[in-house]
């Protein structure tokens, strides 16, 4: 279906989510037409922020708004639909278009399989009506559907469009850069050689992708790597338990900046308790890169002031391999904890793989390791 003919049908104007290469159409006609014009269309920190936002919308102008995210962010909005926007308490109408992950006999990568075994019945538990949307469902369809849905809204109620994969279409060409020549892939080879025979937690999408491969290709083993192939925006939580249990091991965690802004409240807390082995690397391209290259709002952001507000005692920034190698070897040497922004290039190799360990052969590995 042409995303043109889907969104038409929804009669909304106001639109904010969390991007997700399921929902890439949507993401990239929304960036065509509205930009990121607050009045339409918010890139938001996470899928609750997504929710709040909606609700505010909808308080201001009694319309309804649409939410999207990937099945994966279902968690992020139970709360607030569960205890703001519920029919039970303020009665908020809202559209939901969610991309399924991990559909049952479709194949997906590991974090999926069970986030989409769960989908539809987290909705139902929300008691939220919902339609699959696939590559057979005509503009028609939805028409059909929204009338139904708008008995619902009416209500106060929440609706979701559940969306397969390709089930979507855009025409339009999308392109996102910015003005950096550093790459994620070659940033993080110049964190592992620094970070020698340390701990690395990476984060969720392409940047625990390339350090899998980037080990394969230098015949390393992969016994010092945890890699959050799912949960966003938490690895560094998983770095601050780590080496505030493993005081005497460094750690190091590769963490993106779509990620740190989805739970943004762990950096006053690593802050706060300052663990003196934790060396806290933020690979920053100003954009969801790993579901298509949509922008963050940290362009906007100096997270080094950031950082230093939320106590980092060491606080830097660099945007080249040269600046990147001296500054590593000098942050390794330090015994306090640290803050690296790194500045690269949105993109990633057309070839990059998956890795071919599963989720729990790396966890055994990793705590033998750590053992």
């Amino acid at each position: 279906m042409k995303i043109e003919d889907f969104v038409a049908e929804l009669r909304a104007d106001f639109f904010t989510g969390v991007p997700d290469s399921q929902l890439k159409a949507l993401c990239d006609y929304l960036m065509a037409r509205y930009g990121t014009d607050p009045l339409h269309h918010i890139v938001a920190a996470n899928e609750g922020n997504c929710v709040a936002l909606a609700a505010g919308y909808h308080l201001a102008s009694g319309k309804i708004p649409v939410v999207y995210l990937q099945n994966s962010g279902e968690g992020n909005i139970i709360n607030p639909v569960a205890s703001l926007i519920n029919e039970k308490v303020y009665a908020i109408p809202m559209i939901f278009v969610i991309g399924w992950r991990g559909e049952p006999g479709v194949p997906d990568e590991p974090q999926h399989i069970y986030q989409g075994e769960v989908t539809l019945k987290l909705l139902d538990d929300m008691g939220i009506d919902h339609f699959i949307v696939g590559k057979e469902t005509t503009r028609e369809d939805i028409s059909y559907q929204m009338k139904t849905f708008r008995i619902s809204l009416s209500k106060g109620k929440q609706v979701a469009f559940v969306v397969q994969k390709n089930a979507l279409e855009f025409d339009g060409n999308a392109a996102y850069s910015n003005g950096y020549s550093l790459t994620r892939e070659e940033a993080i080879r110049h964190i592992t050689a620094a970070s020698d025979k340390d701990i690395v937690i990476s984060t969720t999408g392409k940047a625990s992708r390339e350090l899998f491969e980037i080990r394969e290709a230098a015949g390393q083993g992969h016994e010092k790597d945890f890699l959050t192939v799912g949960s966003m925006g938490h690895s560094s939580s998983i770095a601050l338990g780590l080496a505030t249990h493993c005081p005497m091991k460094k750690v190091w965690c590769i963490d993106g900046d779509g990620a740190l802004l989805m739970h943004m409240g762990a950096m006053a807390l690593i802050g706060a308790i300052k663990p003196k082995n934790l060396i806290h690397v933020v690979i920053n391209n100003g954009a969801h890169e790993s579901v298509g290259g949509i922008p963050t709002v940290i362009s906007g952001m100096d997270l080094m002031e950031v950082a230093r507000g939320c106590g980092y005692p060491h606080v830097y920034r660099v945007d080249s391999s040269s600046g990147l190698d001296a500054l590593l070897i000098h942050v390794r040497s330090l015994n306090e904890l640290t803050f690296v922004e790194v500045r690269c290039s949105i993109g990633a190799r057309k070839d990059l793989g998956r890795p071919t360990q599963t989720p729990v052969e790396n966890k055994k590995c990793f705590m033998r390791y750590l053992a």
